[in-house]
C-alpha cells in the first residue's frame, strides 16, 4: 500500500504534484514488477484552518482551529459561502488535474475516517502509552512538550480545536474545557460526529496502522533528522505496526522564485500547468529527476528543452529498440533501462506504448507553426506536405500538444526569444549587419529560391552549397538570414520556416535586401 496525502488548505500548485506523481510512478513500478500495489491519497481535511490566508477575507478568523473539512468554502470575494466545503473546494480542480495525467488513486477523506471512528484503536492506544508516546515525541523532536499536553485534541464548544485542554478520561469518554473557560466531554465511541482528532505526529503513525500503508513518499520537511517520520517510525511500535517504507523527495520551484508557496503567491496551479504542459511531459519531468533532487519548473525557455529532451529520448528508444542492450556492458544496460522506465512511467495510461508522432514533429517546430498558422487544419496539412506526418491528420497526443502550445503562446510564460515576429521589409538592423558579401550571397540565394522545388531538403541544400561556394561560414549564412526574416540572430531550423512562407514573399525579402 502506496500512500500520499495533502492537507487542502488552499490552492493547490504544481509542487504538490511531485509527491502524488512519485507515488504513482512507484505504484506502476511495483505492477510491472508483478507485486501487488495500490496507492491511496488521503486528504488530512480534519486539519485544523491555522490562520486567515491572504486569499481569505477576514470572516474567516471564526473559524480558526475548526477542521477544513466541516467549514464553508470561500466565494469569489473571499467570504465564506453555500459552495461546498472547505476542503472539497480546493480538492476539486487538484482531483481533476489529476485525472489528465492519469493518476487515480483510493481516496480516502480524513475527516470522515475520524467520523467513522476508524481512528479509536490507535488514539486508545496513545492515551494508554501517553508517557511513552510524550518520551519518544521530545527525545526524537528535541522540543518540550506542554505538560498538560494529551495525545488528542478534542473540539470546544465554538468547534475550535484550538486552545482546548483535556480535563480528564475514562475510555471513550474524553472530558475538556476550551478557551472560552466552557467545559465538556465527547464520547469517541458515538460516530457520525468529529469529537477531534490526534495531533499531527500521531496522526501519521495512525493513518499507516489502520490503512496498511507499507510506502510513503514525503517532503524533505518530514525526513529531517528529529521530523515527523523519525517520531513516527517510533510511535509506529507502540500501535504494533511497522512504519512504512519513507522516500524523501525535494520540492519544485519556480525557476528564479524558489519554493512555491500559495500563501505567499509563488504558484502555478496544476490545472494552469497542464494547459501549458502536456501531461506526458509534465510526467516526465518528474519521472527524469531523481527524488534527491529539486526541479526547477520553468515555463519559459527550458519547457522547450524538457519537450527536446523527451523527444531524443523516446525517439533513441524507438529506433535503437531491445536488441540494443545485446551491446551493452553492466553499466550501460542499467543506465538504459532507466531511460526506458523514464519514457514508460511518463505515459499518461499505465501498460500503454508512447505515441512516437512527438518523434516525428518536435515541441520546437509544433511551436513554430502555431505561430505562423492560425487554424489547426493548416498545420495538419503542412505537416503531411513537408513529410513530417504520414496522413493529413493528427493523432490524439499531438492534437492535444497543439492545445497546450497555443495556450502557451498566449500566456506570460511564452518566451520572448521563441516568438516569430516575421519582417515584410528588411529592418534597419538587418542591414547594418549585412556585409557586401553576404548581400552577394543573398542575391544569389534569391535567385535559387525563386527556381528550386519548394520544400524543406531543397531549400537547406540551397542555403548551405550557396554558402560553400560564396565562402561564407554557415553559421554565418543563418545569421544574415534571420535577421531579414526575423529581426535577429536566432530563431528556429531556417528550412523549416522558409518552407511555411510563400516563396515569392520570400523570394521578394531577400530581392529588397540586395536593393537596398
Amino acid at each position: 500500500m502506496i500512500s500520499t496525502g495533502i492537507t487542502p488548505s488552499g490552492i493547490f500548485h504544481i509542487g504538490h504534484l511531485r509527491e502524488i506523481l512519485t507515488g504513482d510512478m512507484l505504484t506502476r513500478a511495483a505492477l510491472d514488477a508483478g507485486m501487488e500495489a495500490e496507492m491511496i491519497f488521503i486528504i488530512d481535511s480534519a486539519d485544523p484552518l491555522r490562520k486567515v490566508y491572504d486569499f481569505l477575507a477576514a470572516e474567516y478568523e471564526d473559524y480558526i482551529g475548526h477542521p477544513i473539512g466541516a467549514i464553508p468554502a470561500p466565494g469569489p470575494d473571499g467570504k465564506p459561502s453555500d459552495g461546498g466545503n472547505y476542503g472539497e473546494h480546493f480538492l476539486a480542480p487538484f482531483v481533476a488535474a489529476l485525472s489528465q495525467i492519469g493518476v487515480a488513486p483510493k481516496l480516502v477523506d480524513n475527516y470522515q475516517s475520524y467520523l467513522e471512528g476508524r481512528f479509536n484503536p490507535a488514539i486508545r492506544t496513545f492515551i494508554d502509552k501517553r508517557e511513552q508516546a510524550r518520551e519518544i515525541i521530545e527525545r526524537v523532536s528535541g522540543r518540550e512538550l506542554d505538560e498538560d499536553w494529551f495525545p488528542f485534541n478534542p473540539v470546544g464548544s465554538d468547534g475550535s480545536m484550538d486552545g482546548v485542554v483535556v480535563t480528564g478520561h475514562d475510555w471513550p469518554v474524553i472530558h475538556w474545557r476550551d478557551s472560552l473557560g466552557v467545559e465538556g466531554s465527547c464520547n469517541l465511541g458515538e460516530t457520525g460526529i468529529f469529537h477531534g482528532k490526534l495531533p499531527w505526529r500521531l496522526d501519521w503513525p495512525a493513518k499507516w496502522a489502520w490503512l496498511g500503508v507499507t510506502c510513503e513518499p514525503f517532503g524533505k520537511d518530514h525526513g529531517a533528522a528529529g521530523g515527523s517520520y523519525d517520531t513516527g517510525r517510533e510511535l509506529s511500535a507502540l500501535l504494533d505496526y511497522q512504519s512504512p517504507l519513507p522516500l524523501t523527495y525535494e520540492w519544485i520551484q519556480l525557476k528564479g522564485m524558489g519554493a512555491m508557496s500559495s500563501s505567499a503567491g509563488i504558484t502555478i496551479g496544476p490545472l494552469e500547468a497542464l494547459r501549458l504542459v502536456p501531461p506526458e511531459i509534465l510526467r516526465f519531468l518528474i519521472a527524469r529527476n531523481k527524488t534527491n533532487r529539486h526541479i526547477d519548473f520553468d515555463t519559459g525557455d527550458a519547457l522547450i528543452e524538457l519537450a527536446d529532451e523527451y523527444e531524443r529520448l523516446l525517439g533513441r528508444i524507438a529506433q535503437e529498440g531491445d536488441e540494443m542492450a545485446d551491446d551493452l556492458n553492466r553499466r550501460q544496460k542499467v543506465a538504459w533501462e532507466v531511460d526506458r522506465a523514464q519514457i514508460r512511467l511518463s505515459q499518461v495510461k499505465h501498460g500503454t506504448q508512447p505515441d512516437l508522432s512527438a518523434t516525428a514533429v518536435s515541441f520546437r517546430h509544433l511551436a513554430m507553426l502555431a505561430q505562423i498558422r492560425e487554424r489547426d487544419d493548416d498545420i495538419w496539412d503542412s505537416l503531411h506536405s513537408s513529410h513530417h506526418l504520414a496522413a493529413p491528420q493528427a493523432s490524439t497526443t499531438l492534437a492535444k500538444r497543439l492545445d497546450c502550445i497555443r495556450v502557451w503562446i498566449g500566456s506570460e510564460h511564452f518566451p520572448d526569444g521563441f516568438r516569430l515576429r516575421i519582417q515584410s521589409q528588411p529592418s534597419a538592423a538587418a542591414l547594418e549587419n549585412l556585409t557586401p558579401e553576404g548581400q552577394d550571397y543573398l542575391r544569389v540565394l534569391a535567385a535559387e529560391f525563386a527556381e528550386c522545388e519548394w520544400n524543406i531538403d531543397s531549400i537547406s541544400n540551397a542555403i548551405c552549397e550557396l554558402a560553400k561556394e560564396h565562402e561564407i561560414e554557415l553559421r554565418q549564412a543563418f545569421i544574415f538570414l534571420y535577421w531579414i526574416f526575423l529581426d535577429q540572430h536566432y530563431g528556429p531550423k531556417m528550412a523549416s520556416l522558409l518552407f511555411e512562407l510563400p516563396r515569392s514573399e520570400v523570394v521578394a525579402l531577400l530581392g529588397a535586401v540586395v536593393t537596398e
